[in-house]
């Protein structure tokens, strides 16, 4: 029921998904059945696998997250989350309010073990890659063992979901060199030299898309900002190109010859493409899409959220943070 749409594009999406992905066994609409009711109904769909949950309330943008979820308990987004505490579903999409898809989660739901805060994966192109932000605006005041845990989550990510054998890890700061930065960036530096991980140092804004890293490490606020300004910028962009190449007949003949090449791009940038981004840390899967997710960003999201099922995200991130501590164990005594 969230969104900048309410159900109608989380509608078309499930049914686009359905359609695509046989392999999914159940889709929980959940929110005001009427609704959910109208418009599959104004799409002509009826599928066997598709279960409305009737919820009476919604959290609305302006509502604080944390307060929303325990007043609130009624909401779409407490009745989606409290199908995967029972087991009855695998994973929770939500194109809602962010904050209480995350506090939801959090509360209902718990970390995995060894997490201390969960942390928004976003991925995000570039010329030759993908690369996973984390965090994307989950938690904004991180603390150094935060960002240590989204550097091991990352990277369990980037190697079981897209398949990076072995990915590189940055930690944005303000230059490449270890003694640039906040104290706290600082002390991850350190933290993350200790690690197994391949932590390749410091990476400015400007590394994100010339010489990119397949993981890049940072807390919720600094992440949301690089994210939020990314999509501005693919938008604006495109939107000058089209005014420009519009201003005389030569050009226009050029953009025509061009047109396929902008396409591409386009679609590299699209975040409909990508669809959704995990909420990692939580002992249960939660896909945050878009506000303003388009049918196609939802049916994207289910997908990656099938994906994240299939591939055993969690239990490789509670392994991971596992050997991880043990293997700080062992140095803890040379180190004092």
């Amino acid at each position: 029921m969230g969104g900048d749409f309410g159900p109608s594009h989380l509608v078309a999406g499930a049914i686009m998904a359905l359609k695509e992905y046989p392999h999914i066994e159940k889709l929980f609409l959940v929110g005001d059945p009427p609704q959910i009711e109208a418009e599959l109904k104004k799409h002509n769909f009826t599928d066997a696998r598709i279960d409305i949950v009737h919820s009476t309330q919604v959290v609305d943008m302006s509502d604080k997250a944390w307060s929303a979820v325990r007043r609130k308990k009624d909401s779409s987004i407490s009745r989606a989350v409290d199908l995967v505490k029972r087991g009855d579903a695998d994973a929770v999409v939500s194109a809602g309010h962010t904050g209480a898809a995350v506090a939801a989660c959090t509360i209902k739901l718990r970390t995995l073990e060894g997490v201390d805060r969960p942390g928004i994966a976003a991925v995000l192109p570039t010329e030759t890659n993908v690369f996973v932000l984390i965090d994307a605006g989950a938690n904004i005041d991180a603390r150094p063992e935060h960002l240590l845990q989204y550097a091991i989550m990352g990277s369990v990510y980037s190697r079981h979901v897209l398949h990076y054998k072995n990915p590189t890890v940055g930690l944005i700061s303000l230059g490449d060199e270890d003694v640039k930065g906040t104290e706290k960036t600082k002390e991850v530096f350190q933290m993350l030299k200790r690690t197994s991980l391949n932590f390749v140092g410091n990476i400015e804004g400007r590394h994100l898309f010339e010489d990119p890293v397949e993981v890049v490490v940072c807390d919720g606020f600094v992440g949301n900002v690089i994210l939020k300004t990314c999509e501005s910028i693919a938008v604006a962009i495109f939107t000058w190109l089209k005014h420009e190449l519009m201003r005389s007949a030569k050009r226009k003949i050029g953009a025509f010859l061009a047109k396929n090449a902008f396409l591409e791009i386009k679609d590299k940038t699209n975040y409909e493409e990508y669809g959704g981004s995990p909420l990692l840390g939580v002992n249960g899967i939660c896909i945050i899409a878009h506000g303003a997710s388009t049918p196609l960003a939802i049916k994207n999201a289910l997908r990656v959220a099938a994906e994240s099922i299939e591939q055993q995200v969690n239990p490789h991130i509670v392994e991971e943070i596992r050997r991880y501590h043990e293997k700080a164990a062992t140095l803890e005594p040379a180190l004092t």
